[in-house]
């Protein structure tokens, strides 16, 4: 049986969020798909703007407001909206709330950190 509990996975830090890999070949041994929880703190963005050039990826808002920008084009976020990134599509999410944003995200196939295209050069539009 494979379980594994949020607490027992070794939190990453990186620009804008805090990140936890539930999935991947690591943990739970997934092979083609991987998840993480990610934690936002109010104000941040999850930077740089990136894609995912082999993968899809949802994300499923937990707790939180915000916003999403996915190609330039921005929409509002809040606890129980599930966004699409198509493979490929630079994406960014941001904490425009209070308090802290908890989201899961879910990639197939399978995805990790290293993989991700980023784009330093692209900001959240104000």
């Amino acid at each position: 049986m494979t379980i594994i509990h949020e607490s027992d996975v070794e939190e990453v830090s990186h620009p804008g969020r805090f990140m936890k890999w539930l999935a991947n070949e690591d943990s739970l041994q997934a092979k083609n798909l991987s998840v993480c929880v990610i934690r936002v703190l109010p104000g941040e963005t999850v930077r740089p703007a990136h894609s995912h050039p082999n993968s899809e990826e949802l994300i499923y808002i937990i707790n939180g407001e915000g916003k999403v920008m996915i190609e330039n084009e921005v929409g509002d976020v809040r606890s129980g909206s599930a966004i699409l990134f198509e493979q490929g599509k630079i994406h960014m999410l941001k904490n425009t709330g209070d308090t802290e944003m908890k989201v899961i995200c879910f990639f197939a196939p399978a995805t990790n950190i290293d993989n991700y295209k980023t784009f330093d050069d692209i900001t959240f539009p104000e």
